[in-house]
Formats: C-alpha cells, structure tokens, sequence
C-alpha cells in the first residue's frame, strides 16, 4: 500500500536527514576552524593571501564527484565512507569562507583601526574588539554561502557509501522511482533553505551591531 510506502521513506528518511546533518555540521565546523584563523593571518600579507585564495579556488574548480572519487585511494584519508565524504565537503566549503574573511578583514576602515591604535589598543586588542566585530557580517555572508552549498553537495555523497540524503536520489534514479528522488531532494532543498533563512538572519544582526 502506498501508506506503508511512504511509512518506510519517512522511516528511512529521519536516518538519511541525521546522516545529512553530520556531514554538513562536520565539513562546516571544520572548514571554519581552517579558514577563518588562515584568513586573519593572510589578510595583511598579499603574497601569502594570494597563494591561499589560490589554493582554495583550485579546490573548488574539481568537479564534486571527481573530488570524491580521487580521494578514495588516497592512504590515511581516503576509503568509502563519512570520513572521506567530509574532507571533500571541508575543501568546497573552504573557499567561501576564507574569501569573506579576508574581505571583512580589508574592509575595516582604516581610520578605525587608527583611533584604537591612539587609544592603546594591542594588535590582539584590535582584532578582537575592532575588526572581528566590523567584518563579522562578512564572515557571516561567506558561512552561509558555504553551508548552503555544503548541503546540496552532500547529496553526492551517497555515491561513495557516506549516506546521507543523496541515498534516496541516487536509488530513485536507478529505478527510476520519482517519490524517492523526491524525497531526498525535497528535504535537501528545504535544510538548505533554513540554514540561508537562519544566517540571513544572523547576518542582518550582526550587521545591524557594526
């Protein structure tokens, strides 16, 4: 019956959703661990920004499942599974993130580091006080963006045994079976649409502080 159907999917869904979640939050905390310190050091150091910003693009311009697919025989850090899945996900979503942080680094004002410099500020002082405060909004924007595309990219991960909601797109198109393309793509499109929705709103918050 079409009841127990969509009984199963639902079922296995909740599974593959907390699948997708795991991969997602993994990538994201880690990409911003990496990028975020990287793109305060490099922000004041072109040479060294161009080399990072350089590196980051190369990540992103590999095709998502060529990516996945070059990093499996890969000793240590390759395989089939979740581990594998999130390096990939932490290289697309490393870009965005450094980018923003460097922007909102460069666009403090430099009056405004100027007058904490007069007022006795540390270099540490500054940073903590002044320009992560004023390029937060920034850094925000460039999490969103890679959060957002994190989760569609996701969906690929099925592909090498990570799980995930891509399970149900991949097994949907084999069978050419609509209601399981459906619903992974469905819940997918909906989680990235309420993760831009949540740091849209951090975002305006943030900007409307600085």
């Amino acid at each position: 019956m079409l009841s127990d159907v969509l009984q199963d999917l639902l079922d296995e869904g909740l599974q593959l959703l907390g699948e997708h979640l795991v991969l997602v939050v993994s990538a994201i905390l880690i990409a911003s661990a990496i990028a975020i310190p990287l793109g305060l050091v490099v922000a004041s150091k072109p040479r060294m920004r161009g080399v990072a910003l350089g590196i980051a693009n190369i990540g992103q311009t590999i095709p998502s499942l060529a990516l996945f697919g070059f990093l499996i025989p890969i000793p240590f850090i390759g395989g089939i599974g979740q581990h594998t899945a999130i390096i990939a996900l932490v290289i697309y979503a490393l870009l965005p993130i450094l980018r923003s942080t460097v922007t909102g680094i460069l666009g403090v004002d430099a009056a405004v580091r100027d007058s904490a410099v007069a007022m006795g500020m540390t270099r540490g002082q500054i940073l903590r006080m002044v320009e992560l405060p004023l390029a937060a909004p920034t850094i925000v924007s460039g999490l969103r963006i890679a959060t957002v595309t994190t989760i569609g990219t996701a969906t690929i991960a099925a592909a090498i045994g990570a799980g995930g909601l891509g399970v149900f797109i991949f097994r949907g198109i084999a069978s050419v079976d609509k209601l399981q393309i459906l619903a992974g793509a469905l819940p997918a499109a909906a989680l990235a649409l309420l993760a831009d929705g949540a740091l849209g709103w951090l975002e305006e918050r943030w900007a409307g502080r600085s």
